[in-house]
């Protein structure tokens, strides 16, 4: 305690909280931006930390890691872009919510969700990280397989009434996530002699296509349909903000559990921001099973917003605990101590318990900054965006798309990436397919194919071992009901029915 004390003092010196302060606001520019991301600023800003001062550094860096995710939920809300990769599930209800004309309550829920999730693992980080730390060393690759399967059972949970489309989907996502070298072998697969394509299919320039080129195309379909009138958005003005006691109270269930989630899923290295947002999504799909998501529920945007940001501050456990990242963009993290001299693990709180317990209550500060820094950015873009034409709002969006899309490695290949999924994702609206599916299996179906041939390398080749190790077994029965659980609700409803 008498750490954390001295390091809320120095937090709010003027030179500290002012470094803070700018972290965040680069994040939230940043996140808000298609095509970057915070591990691409941090990347940028690791090398420039070298002659800081090590407090004045890690304060930046914080600020930006912290705000970053959030950042990418205000033009996934009032556009349907996500700005970064962990806000693809808050754009199915937040946009929904901005088409009723409620873009300021969609904005209101995602700030304070965010803000939650991220306290919530600030603390866990502040109080809890040594413990953590050394049960996320007990996943290896039997866990990490039966954690990929886990992730893919709640697209049963997240497909509603569309289980076939859904898994369609999926499989072609599974597909998609063979391209590129072969983990087993080390051969090329399904390269098609373009050495662009050996490390797969870029990540971000998909998204960007699935979500940015789609919505531009979607908007040119709706202006060739109109011979005259107004082309702007027809959108009420944002309205009220902060959502009131009784929202609060609604949400909190929601926050708890996606929070507990995100704090689950960012101490295990490797699981990734995303596995957190569909887990958390998923469970909040089978929590409130009288509303329909995907059409404007407040805990769709309240169950993403929460988990990520709670994925943030709990990635750094064992990174700050045993020198292990818990994701690439705690990795860079690892880049930044070093440079500074320090080495992380559990002689950085011994040998330098200053820099240490600042980083820790410096995330803690950075989510109470986000909250009004976020509403006001927020605010400030819907008032443009909303007055904006639509011809010029799509050029707009066109341009973002491009940047961000050459922006990921400097490639024009990247372009082409972007515009064949645009056209996948515009087609897949026009055969009413879901995109949330794809992008989880694109995203889990490496780390499953991974999991599985280290295991059997590791077993012999017995897929026993699945079963042999506690936490994998568990995790594979809870995804076995996870995927029949609609199978056994379908045949329930047909039994009444025919009892009626």
């Amino acid at each position: 305690m008498e750490h954390i004390l001295s390091a809320f003092v120095e937090i709010f010196t003027p030179g500290v909280f002012l470094f803070l302060f700018i972290g965040v606001c680069i994040g939230l520019v940043v996140g808000s931006l298609p095509g970057l991301n915070d591990t691409i600023t941090l990347a940028v800003l690791v090398p420039v930390t070298f002659s800081m001062d090590p407090s004045y550094a890690f304060m930046l860096l914080v600020g930006v890691y912290t705000s970053a995710c959030y950042g990418g939920s205000i033009p996934a809300i009032l556009l349907k872009i996500p700005g970064t990769a962990s806000s693809v599930v808050t754009s199915l209800d937040g946009y929904q919510m901005t088409l009723k004309g409620k873009a300021g309550q969609a904005l209101g829920i995602s700030t304070t969700s965010s803000v939650f999730g991220g306290l919530v693992s600030s603390l866990v980080l502040m109080f809890l990280a040594p413990v953590l730390a050394k049960y996320a060393l007990r996943f290896g690759p039997p866990e990490y397989f039966a954690l990929a399967i886990l992730g893919l059972s709640t697209v049963a949970g997240m497909s509603g009434k569309n289980v076939l489309k859904s898994l369609i989907v999926c499989a072609i996502g599974l597909l998609i996530a063979t391209i590129g070298m072969s983990p087993q072998t080390g051969f090329p697969r399904f390269d098609f002699g373009n050495p662009y394509l050996l490390e797969g299919i870029p990540f971000v320039p998909m998204l960007i296509g699935l979500f940015g080129v789609t919505s531009v195309l979607e908007v040119a379909e709706e202006i060739g349909q109109r011979s005259k009138g107004n082309v702007s958005l027809d959108i009420p003005k944002i309205g009220k903000v902060l959502p009131d006691k009784k929202m609060v109270k609604r949400l909190l269930p929601t926050w708890l559990t996606s929070s507990a989630i995100g704090n689950v899923i960012g101490v295990i290295p490797g699981a990734g921001m995303l596995m957190a947002i569909y887990l958390a999504y998923d469970q909040a799909i089978r929590s409130n099973k009288d509303k329909e998501f995907g059409t404007g529920v407040p805990e769709g945007v309240a169950a993403p917003e929460a988990a990520n940001n709670a994925v943030v501050a709990s990635s750094m456990v064992p990174l700050m605990a045993l020198g292990v990242p818990g994701n690439s963009t705690s990795a860079l993290f690892l880049g930044a101590l070093m440079i500074q001299g320090l080495r992380p693990g559990p002689s950085l709180f011994q040998d330098f318990p200053e820099v240490a317990y600042l980083i820790i209550v410096g995330f803690f500060v950075a989510n109470i900054l986000m909250g009004p820094l976020g509403i006001m950015l927020g605010k400030f873009l819907s008032g443009v965006i909303f007055k904006i034409p639509k011809e010029v709002l799509a050029s707009v969006i066109a341009m973002l798309c491009i940047t961000g899309a050459f922006a990921v490695g400097n490639s024009v290949f990247n372009i082409w990436v972007m515009l064949f999924f645009g056209i996948l994702g515009f087609v897949f609206n026009k055969l009413k397919l879901p995109h949330s599916p794809l992008i989880l299996a694109v995203i889990l179906g490496a780390m499953m194919e991974r999991g599985l041939y280290q295991s059997l390398v590791l077993s012999k080749g017995s897929y026993m071992i699945f079963l042999q190790r506690p936490i994998s077994l568990v995790m594979l029965i809870v995804a076995t009901l996870f995927a029949i659980a609609p199978i056994l609700k379908k045949i329930k409803q047909m039994k009444s029915a025919s009892i009626n």
